[in-house]
């Protein structure tokens, strides 16, 4: 009876963020606007925050992003920028135990509605997501997913994506293999 009550908010976490994406994939894309009204690169790191929220379940300036590449694959990690803040701390890891299930089932619906597009390396992840193995795993303030892969195929898409994040979030991580 304890594990129903626990994964119930789990499964309506799950639900909501899944309907939000759903609604954001079926919105039909507003027309570019022209150079005068162009919305400055603050305006939109500002949007992809906005939508963090929602998709994502979690503040995002009290919150830390970070996109590693590694020689094998990448991570994805977040971090309360509290140690007592443990409200956002367990959102980030409900939210990155959902996201290596949903990367591993081929679904990438959060982050095509936190960045209003499909990332780059998205259709080659999709393609390929039987040679990628995507793990949770647990930090002090927060968690991180782990993407590993032997294809180069895979490896490439990954980076692709990873460098896209880390341009999108702004987090100024390396954008080349440490």
């Amino acid at each position: 009876m304890t594990k129903l009550i626990l994964a119930v908010p789990v499964y309506l976490y799950i639900a909501a963020v899944s309907v939000r994406a759903q609604q954001s994939s079926n919105k039909p894309k507003a027309k570019p606007p022209d150079s005068a009204t162009q919305c400055s690169m603050h305006d939109a790191h500002s949007q992809v925050n906005d939508r963090g929220e929602q998709g994502m379940g979690f503040s995002q300036t009290a919150t830390t992003h970070h996109f590693l590449l590694k020689p094998d694959g990448g991570v994805i990690q977040v971090e309360a920028n509290s140690a007592q803040d443990t409200v956002n701390r367990d959102n980030i890891r409900m939210h990155l135990m959902h996201i290596a299930q949903a990367f591993a089932r081929g679904d990438f619906d959060i982050p095509m509605f936190v960045h209003d597009t499909v990332p780059p390396g998205v259709p080659e992840m999709r393609r390929s997501r039987k040679k990628i193995l995507y793990s949770f795993e647990e930090t002090p303030t927060g968690g991180r997913v782990v993407m590993v892969t032997t294809s180069k195929e895979s490896l490439a898409a990954i980076h692709k994506f990873l460098r896209f994040q880390i341009e999108e979030h702004q987090t100024g991580d390396l954008t080349t293999i440490p």
